[in-house]
This record gives structure tokens, C-alpha cells and sequence, in this order.
């Protein structure tokens, strides 16, 4: 798992307190023993082969299962204890984390919560190989192996500049939105694929000086629309911090207006249930 991490064997061994050379004999005799190669050592940095990834995905499960014994004690005593690794997208994690973090720590000080912000794709695959326990996405995401647990709909608003002339509207339409002077989020971002799939934009219809920017997150999308000129639209959660002059920027949209679904999602193979409902309910 070491080496799969840091896709460096004297990386791994110094991780692991284990000398480079007893590291690469251990898994060498695990190699033998199963009679397959789990780590391609002609290319830099080191990959797993084909088979070496299906190994370390078993290898990351079985530690997470024997990780389970202690909480499984703690359970049975009524307790919520140990560690849980926690993805959210970036859209969401400094406008949610606030809202629930502070008090879920507080009601469960035995928990250790571990976050970590990444992309969906990349929360999903974490997910999958046991990097991560649960992850904070917009859904639904369409695929079969991640079980989604809905918390709640946040709507979309659109936040435009002063020079803009859909801010004298009191709310906004889909088909008020010019694709020509909407800021999006570099590709990666759901959001983005959320607001063009809104807009009925192909990827051949992105044409003009905004849709070439690519922005890292909701805080340069509005940094753009102030220094310049356009729209852009954010999800409303990013409202909660903002002072009366950025307000006067954001319109609604007209009921029934776009949302978003955002689920606490896990593996389907997820075996901390309690820390699931703690975070969901408690």
C-alpha cells in the first residue's frame, strides 16, 4: 500500500521504518508467493500491473476491515469511536464544513475525522480502493458500486457583474444566461458540468473570451465577474458569508429553479454505518 501511495520504494520503506532493501525483498517473496508481479519497477515512478491493483485494493480492505475491531467493541458499548477519512468537493467544503464540523466534533470526541478535498472522480476512485471511508458529492452519480445517501437540494444563483443587464431583473430565467459572458470552473469541476448541462451548452458551443478562463474555484469565478464584466453562476451555500454589496450582484432563479443534490456517498462494501448516521443525523 506504501508503494502504491507514494509510487516510490525509498518513499515507502522510509514511511513503513523499514530499510529500502527489506521493503523491495518482502514484496518480492509476496510476489513469489503468489506467483504474479505486483509492481511494474521498469517505469518512474513504480505502477502496480494490472494484477498488482487488484491486490492492493484487496490489501487496503482487509486493513480496513481489521481496523473495524475496536469500533465494532466501541459500537457494542454504545460508542462512536475511531477514525473516519472524509472527501468533499471543493464547491462544497468551505461552505459545509462550517455548517456541521464544529458541532459533530464536539458531540463524538472519540471520532477523529480526516478530510480531504478532491475532486468527484477522484473521491469516487478513493472510495473504491478504501483511501477514503465516505465522501460529501452532488449526485446522483450513475454508477452501481457507490450507495448514496441524500441530505438535502441546493439551488443555483447567478452572480453578475455591476455593467451586467440581468441585474435589473428580480429573477432570471434559464435562457436569460449568455454563454458568452458566463466565468466557469476548469474542467474536473462538477460544477462546471452542472452549469453547462443547465445552459443546454455543447462542448463545440464554447465560444468567447470567458469560457476559455478556467477558474480553480467559486471565490475567482466572483473575483472575475467583479473586475470585469459577465455572470457566473454559484451554488447558494457560497451566499452565507457574503457582505450587502456582493448580494446586490446575485439574482434567483425563477421557481422552479435548478438545484443541485448533495449526498453523503460510500462503497458498497462500507462497514461504518454508525459513523454514517452520526454524520447524517447526528
Amino acid at each position: 500500500m506504501a508503494v502504491d501511495n507514494f509510487r516510490h520504494f525509498a518513499t515507502a520503506a522510509e514511511k513503513c521504518f523499514v530499510t529500502q532493501p527489506t521493503l523491495s525483498l518482502m514484496i518480492r517473496k509476496l510476489e513469489e508467493e503468489l506467483d504474479v508481479q505486483i509492481f511494474d519497477r521498469s517505469r518512474q515512478p513504480v505502477v502496480p500491473t494490472e494484477a498488482g491493483e487488484l491486490i492492493v485494493a484487496q490489501a487496503r480492505a482487509i486493513l480496513s476491515e481489521a481496523g473495524r475491531m475496536k469500533e465494532i467493541v466501541s459500537e457494542l458499548r454504545g460508542e462512536i469511536k475511531g477514525e473516519i477519512k472524509l472527501g468533499i468537493i471543493p464547491t462544497l467544503a468551505p461552505y459545509l464544513l462550517p455548517l456541521f464540523l464544529p458541532k459533530f466534533l464536539k458531540d463524538f470526541p472519540g471520532v477523529h475525522v480526516k478530510i480531504y478535498e478532491n475532486t468527484t472522480e477522484e473521491i469516487i476512485e478513493k472510495l473504491k480502493h478504501h483511501i477514503l471511508d465516505a465522501g460529501l458529492l452532488a449526485t446522483p452519480l450513475g454508477d452501481s458500486a457507490i450507495m448514496e445517501n441524500p441530505l438535502f437540494y441546493e439551488q443555483f444563483v447567478v452572480y453578475g457583474s455591476d455593467k451586467e443587464s440581468i441585474l435589473k431583473k428580480s429573477f432570471v430565467l434559464q435562457e436569460d444566461i449568455d454563454v458568452n459572458k458566463l466565468w466557469l470552473l476548469e474542467e474536473g469541476h462538477c460544477l462546471r458540468a452542472q452549469v453547462l448541462n443547465l445552459c443546454s451548452l455543447r462542448p463545440t458551443d464554447e465560444e468567447g473570451r470567458q469560457l476559455d478562463y478556467e477558474a480553480g474555484s467559486i471565490e475567482t469565478l466572483m473575483k472575475m465577474v467583479n473586475a470585469n464584466s459577465g455572470i457566473t453562476i454559484i451554488p447558494e451555500l457560497a451566499l452565507r458569508d457574503m457582505e450587502k454589496k456582493e448580494m446586490d450582484k446575485v439574482r434567483f432563479f425563477q421557481q422552479p429553479a435548478p438545484v443541485r443534490e448533495i449526498s453523503l456517498v460510500t462503497y458498497r462494501l462500507f462497514s461504518k454505518r454508525r459513523f454514517i448516521d452520526a454524520l447524517c443525523f447526528g
